[in-house]
């Protein structure tokens, strides 16, 4: 497959020209400056991305072998997509999609786009994605706390206290978190522990796990749009964030289906008895 980076996407395969004056086989003309640049960034083919091909840190969608580059540049704007060596189908198809397309896959829960995004991408949003999350998470806690409370006096200390109130749930939301994923890597270094060797594998399956609860950003439309089926559309939302969690470990460590959800069942034990221990201290959760 051949294509012009300058091209619209996805279609952007190879054109012959039929200038006047030039061979109708001609290679087409060089790429401007910012067209180039464009490419690059959305294939992650900078600086960055030269240095993950010299480390031979791309892997093929289909079958998670290494791959050494994602395509192959021959000048004068003209581009191919590599084709792995094992399964003989392009490395990374994904690279020539819209964002939109690739979303959309991540939501179906497709092993091709998590490994898109996991190995041949350079998104780093996984930390500002986690907080953002965990507001969600506080802010939905918050408010049926709210709701449940008969005080409306407007006093600043009531205000005050209820301020406080937000900011103890988002502790207590992140200490759930924090246990979730404890629970998780200690199943997974207990079951596979040569999975999990280095620090850089710690951190691309903590990095995955975070990606892959973007689910929660639905808890505040949930909210705002209230309805008597909230409790379900929220019960809904945890099952989605929990199958994500699955296949983002499933990719990462190229894993059999069962392992990663033995792996969760443990982490949701660990974060119910952090639930348990706060109720019995007598917060509200």
């Amino acid at each position: 497959m051949e294509f012009r980076a300058g091209a619209p996407w996805p279609t952007a395969l190879r054109q012959k020209t039929t200038t006047p004056g030039m061979h109708r086989d001609a290679a087409p003309p060089p790429l401007p400056n910012a067209e180039a640049r464009r490419f690059e960034a959305l294939t992650g083919r900078g600086v960055l991305g030269r240095a993950m091909a010299a480390l031979g840190a791309y892997r093929c969608i289909e079958c998670n072998r290494e791959a050494a580059e994602l395509y192959r540049d021959y000048q004068r704007g003209v581009l191919r997509i590599s084709i792995c060596k094992s399964c003989q189908k392009p490395v990374d198809k994904y690279i020539e999609y819209d964002p939109v397309i690739i979303l959309i896959n991540a939501v179906l829960c497709k092993a091709q786009a998590y490994r898109h995004i996991l190995f041949n991408t350079k998104i780093n949003i996984h930390g500002k994605l986690c907080i953002f999350c965990l507001l969600c998470e506080a802010y939905l806690r918050w408010l049926q706390l709210q709701d449940s409370s008969q005080n409306i006096d407007p006093d600043d200390l009531i205000r005050y206290a209820k301020e406080w109130d937000f900011y103890r749930m988002f502790g207590i939301a992140s200490l759930e978190q924090t246990s979730f994923l404890v629970g998780i890597f200690i199943t997974l270094w207990w079951m596979r522990p040569k999975m999990l060797k280095t620090k850089s594998d710690f951190i691309l399956l903590l990095k995955a796990l975070l990606l892959s609860s973007y689910g929660k950003l639905l808890l505040i439309p949930a909210v705002i749009w209230e309805h008597d089926y909230t409790p379900v559309c929220l019960a809904f939302i945890k099952v989605f964030v929990l199958i994500s969690n699955s296949q983002a470990i499933r990719v990462t460590l190229n894993l059999n289906r069962l392992l990663p959800w033995l792996a969760i069942f443990f982490g949701l034990i660990l974060e119910n008895g952090v639930v348990c221990s706060f109720q019995k201290m007598g917060w509200d959760v």
